[in-house]
């Protein structure tokens, strides 16, 4: 099969399995570290995905651009043009699901990402099986939202209305823009009105994974989610989890 010139010699491409597998979900791994590459696509090569590959910042948007990933798996120490500056210029013309891979430990470090807008993160080292189920989960998610015919219907409150069927949310009538990541987590919140979620219950409600030890990214997301509706529909209950409040219609 022919592939498209990207006139950079720092991308590489792997397919494999598209014979065995009928529907399979492409991902772009980017890292500068070919151990990491291999190692990754690995895993992922074993499950049947459909891989690209990218060694820098340019290369990177170039892969996403041309072949438009599923999912890209996105290290932020990244030569010339940084993981997050990659990020930035990924969400002005696409929302496909983003995990970082980072060696940072610093908390800054993974705010300012998840601030940026990706939807989740692993640290290095990292496990390879960890990171395999994140990416299942996250797979799984977007092709049973894709898959389900069913209407789901409004969420109808006083202050706040939820559609769920066109993704949408309301607040006094005026509506509220939220990625996926958001609006997945204030229609768990909601669907469980004056109900206490614990952040572990939300990782499997919303990004579909068992809880791995950080719960970082629901805070991060839900400080999005509080900030864009308003901070007294979503109550902080302390050494807990969170509240959705609001009047039902």
């Amino acid at each position: 099969m022919a592939l498209p010139n990207l006139h950079t010699p720092r991308v590489d491409f792997v397919t494999m399995g598209l014979e065995t597998v009928m529907t399979t979900s492409k991902i772009l791994v980017v890292d500068d570290e070919p151990s990491i590459l291999y190692l990754v696509t690995s895993y992922l090569k074993a499950e049947g995905y459909e891989v690209f590959t990218a060694s820098d910042g340019p290369a990177a948007l170039k892969a996403a651009k041309v072949f438009k990933p599923d999912l890209v798996v996105l290290d932020i120490m990244l030569p010339g043009m940084d993981g997050l500056e990659v990020l930035t210029h990924l969400r002005r013309e696409s929302s496909v699901y983003v995990i970082l891979l980072t060696a940072r430990t610093e908390e800054t470090d993974k705010i300012v990402g998840l601030g940026v807008g990706a939807d989740d993160y692993v640290t290095k080292p990292f496990s390879p099986r960890e990171l395999m189920a994140r990416i299942k989960a996250a797979l799984r998610r977007q092709q049973t939202e894709v898959g389900s015919g069913s209407a789901k219907g409004m969420l109808s409150f006083k202050h706040v209305c939820i559609d769920r069927d066109s993704h949408q949310a309301f607040v006094n009538n005026k509506l509220v823009e939220l990625t996926a990541i958001e609006f997945d987590l204030l229609t768990s919140l909601a669907e469980n009105r004056n109900r206490v979620l614990t952040r572990e219950q939300l990782l499997e409600n919303v990004w579909g994974y068992d809880y791995f030890g950080d719960t970082r990214v629901v805070d991060v997301h839900l400080g999005h989610v509080r900030q864009k509706i308003g901070a007294d529909f979503i109550v902080t209950v302390r050494a807990v989890g969170y509240r959705f409040e609001d009047e039902l219609l």
